[in-house]
């Protein structure tokens, strides 16, 4: 499953691949895995990415255009 929002969002912002792997805990060259579908991103970090970039999950895998975050949940 190619990621496309990934890099659109980050490149949008001018934000280095590094800066992001960083976030995650991993590398650089683990994170351009993930922009470019060769491996699948864990849930927990595209959490992260959610959080960090103020946007939904369903924005960032494509389900929808909307960037909006939805309310957070009163089990979190």
């Amino acid at each position: 499953m190619k990621l496309l929002r990934l890099k659109e969002i980050r490149e949008d912002r001018d934000i280095p691949q590094k800066e992001l792997a960083n976030l995650l805990h991993t590398t650089q060259q683990q994170y351009s895995k993930y922009e470019l579908g060769i491996q699948l991103i864990p849930i927990d970090r595209l959490c992260i990415l959610a959080d960090f970039y103020n946007v939904s999950l369903d924005y960032l895998v494509c389900r929808t255009d909307e960037r909006k975050m939805y309310p957070k949940s009163k089990l979190d």
